[in-house]
Order: C-alpha cells, then structure tokens, then sequence
C-alpha cells in the first residue's frame, strides 16, 4: 500500500501543461524537481477551448516528468482566469484507460479526477494500484486525500501481500514523510466486513488496524477465527502476518470461546475393517 500516494501525480502533469505551454510558475510533479522539464504529447496533438477554458490532450495522451509517467486516452486540464490576469488550474481530468506509472508503483483505471483547491484525486473503474509488494484494488475509487495524507480504497477494497489478504468495505491508508522526503504508509485502518485470510486461516471482525511497521493487525467487534473446522470467537484478536501467528483476545465480555472440530476421522467402513481383523 505504500504507493498509493503516486496516483495523484497525474494533477502535477496537467497542471504543467499550463506551465509548458500557456504560462509561467515554478509548477512541479511531487517527488520530482521543479527545474525538470515535463514533456507532454497526444497522438492528435493539445486543443486550447478559450470559451469552456480548457486545454486538452487527445490520443494516447502522455504527461511526463523525470521518472513518472501519466497515460489517458485524453488529459484535459480547466482554468480559471484570475484577477491579475494570468489563469490557474482548478481542476483535472484523465479518461480512458488511464495508467500512472513510476518506478516502484503502478496505479490503473478508466477516469481520474482531480480537485486542485482541495487536494483531492479520485481514481475510478475498477481502479487498482500495483507496488513492488502488494495489489491493491477496489470496486468504487481509489482517493489520496493529499492535504490529510491519506489513501482511501472504497467498496469490497482488496489489499494483497504475497499469499496474504486484507479485505473491507473501506480501507484507509495513512501516509507519512522518511527522511528521504518520500510517503510512506505507516498504518492501515479497515471498515465494515473486515477480512483477513491466509492459507491457514481466516479471521473477520467489524474494524482493524494494521501496522505496517509490526506487520500485526488488530482487529475488534464480533471476531472470528476459522482454521478447517475450528473456529474461536472473542471481541478482539492481534494477527501477525510475518509469524502467521493469531491471537484471540478477551475484550468487553472477558471472556473467548472456541469450537473444535472433529479431527483426523477415519470412514465408518475403515474403522469397521479394522475391527474384524
């Protein structure tokens, strides 16, 4: 989940185009240096629409800069005119088979939207974000909440790890600086429907959090640990996806339950046979 955060760049691009070609500023790509030139080009070139006051982009529409790379079937930037006379951006768009794409991070869907005053982008159509070490994928939209510093992944969001699965109706990824000035994700909160499942097991609850330096998720409300025919039950349970190791943990009521299945069963007929020999 670490790279939500890159789905946003495409807003930087866009707003470079009016930086490029239709005015002056220090505009920039996140993470990248201002004094790096952005290179923007379409298939069928960029139309300025003086009277809707956009400029747009059509045809295997392609923003980049340094080392990231925005692709649409068209990028279409809206402005405003300010006082002084110069314009600013307001808002930006991507449609049609949009890709993000930097080296550690690759975001996709059909349309991006992004609200330049609030510092909000909004990726939809099944949008989905591939990392170096996890899949993230949603049904609804894939937001970055640039202000707040948060990631939010809406209806049946899907965060895959290896051979591991965090699975909610919302799931909400909290970024902060390194050092390095690069996002990082320090903390995952999941919502409603909370799933994780591992080979072994599958553990569901109403809410969780997952640690993504401790590698542990917590989770609360209704907890069910199933394992093949086991399954215990408590108010809360600490599951770490480095050890594979889960805990059931007594919360409000005191106290957990567990159920055991039967295990190792031989067929009636086996046991039969073995009794006449």
């Amino acid at each position: 989940m670490t790279g939500i955060a890159k789905i946003i760049l495409f807003a930087g691009a866009l707003c470079l185009m009016q930086n490029t070609a239709f005015a002056q500023g220090g505009i920039g790509l996140p993470n990248q240096a201002r004094n790096v030139p952005i290179e923007i080009d379409a298939d069928n070139g960029i139309e300025w629409q003086q009277e809707a006051q956009a400029y747009i982009a059509r045809g295997n529409a392609k923003a980049k800069q340094g080392d990231v790379v925005v692709h649409a079937d068209q990028l279409t930037a809206y402005y405003e005119k300010l006082k002084d006379g110069s314009t600013q951006i307001w808002r930006l768009d991507a449609d049609g088979n949009v890709r993000i794409v930097s080296p550690r991070q690759t975001a996709y869907g059909t349309k991006g939207v992004y609200d330049v005053a609030k510092g909000v982008f909004v990726l939809t159509g099944n949008p989905r974000l591939i990392t170096d070490t996890e899949n993230i994928s949603a049904s609804r939209s894939l937001e970055f909440w640039e202000k707040k510093s948060i990631a939010v992944a809406r209806g049946d969001a899907v965060a895959i790890k290896d051979d591991k699965r965090l699975r909610a109706d919302v799931l909400t990824a909290h970024f902060k600086k390194t050092k390095a000035g690069k996002n990082e994700v320090t903390r995952v909160d999941a919502y409603d429907n909370v799933l994780v499942s591992s080979p072994k097991e599958i553990v569901r609850g109403k809410r969780g959090v997952y640690n993504t330096k401790t590698g542990i998720v917590v989770l609360r409300g209704d907890v069910k640990i199933t394992r093949g025919a086991d399954q215990l039950n408590g108010d809360a349970a600490e599951i770490d996806l480095n050890t594979g190791v889960s805990r059931l943990l007594s919360g409000g009521s005191g106290r957990v339950r567990g159920v055991f299945g039967p295990k190792n069963l031989r067929p009636k007929s086996e046991l039969q046979n073995k009794s006449v020999n």
